[in-house]
């Protein structure tokens, strides 16, 4: 499978989209602090028979560095904007965290450019005090360091895996720590802030979504407890909602046979 890259101007900056396979297209958009590479056993799994579309989000990867604040609305627009410079008048989205979150704000927003969705590991609920006050430390402790470096790692890792991840699956550990390399401290600056505390409470929007729509918790996600995940599902209409044993924040990295398998069948049953 060769990735194709493709950049593509939007509100937020000129997007990085990596392309593969051809047909019915995939949509895919990571969390923070992670890049298109999240996906790509999914990329390798679904080529076959899609158009696979990884999204580098806004200063992340291969995009164009941040240079303010963002809102949920300008990330769904990203995703429109991206529909239409590859001519894709519609695709399964397929998010995970901040993508889960832009995934239904996208979902809401704009019902005839998505097919169905799969929401992973992600809330539509805003941040409680401590996420806020635990991701300001973070931020502030990064730009004093010039980027987030070796203190700072082992506590996004204990975010993003649980403790069967950081025991038995060194291959999650280790693209963590590669994506953190890439990161550009300004920018993650600026999109925590915009995605932790200044997070919007979606749950009202979500409400107006009528796409079928999987929701998928990790039942060891120290980011986002499976109650919460499943709030987000019940305030989405007709949604499916799935717990992932011994898996956390970044189910796709971690179990990516089973995340495939499952995404794979849900699609299918969308006919």
């Amino acid at each position: 499978m060769e990735l194709v890259d493709v950049y593509v101007p939007t509100v937020l900056g000129r997007l990085r989209i990596r392309q593969a396979g051809a047909g019915p297209a995939m949509l895919f958009w990571p969390s923070l602090l992670m890049d298109s590479a999240l996906w790509t056993a999914q990329a390798g799994y679904f080529a076959g028979a899609r158009q696979v579309v990884l999204i580098d989000p806004p200063g992340h990867g291969a995009s164009q560095p941040l240079t303010r604040e963002f809102t949920f609305e300008e990330c769904a627009t990203c995703v429109v904007q991206v529909l239409d410079h590859l001519g894709l008048p519609r695709a399964d989205f397929v998010g995970n965290s901040w993508g889960g979150m832009i995934g239904g704000t996208f979902a809401a927003r704009h019902p005839d450019r998505i097919g169905a969705a799969v929401l992973m590991n992600c809330t539509a609920s805003p941040a409680g005090l401590r996420q806020r006050l635990e991701y300001a430390l973070l931020t502030r402790t990064a730009r004093l360091m010039g980027g987030i470096r070796a203190p700072l790692v082992p506590s996004v890792i204990g975010a993003f895996l649980g403790p069967t991840s950081r025991r038995t699956r060194p291959h999650a550990v280790a693209a963590i720590r590669a994506a953190l390399t890439r990161a550009d401290v300004n920018s993650v600056t600026w999109a925590v802030t915009s995605v932790v505390p200044r997070r919007p409470d979606q749950r009202g929007l979500f409400g107006l979504i009528r796409t079928p729509v999987l929701v998928v918790a990790g039942v060891e996600d120290p980011t986002f407890p499976v109650a919460e995940t499943r709030a987000m599902a019940d305030a989405i209409p007709g949604a499916r909602f799935v717990v992932l044993d011994n898996a956390a924040h970044l189910a796709a990295l971690e179990v990516p046979e089973t995340v495939n398998t499952l995404i794979d069948g849900f699609l299918r049953a969308q006919g």
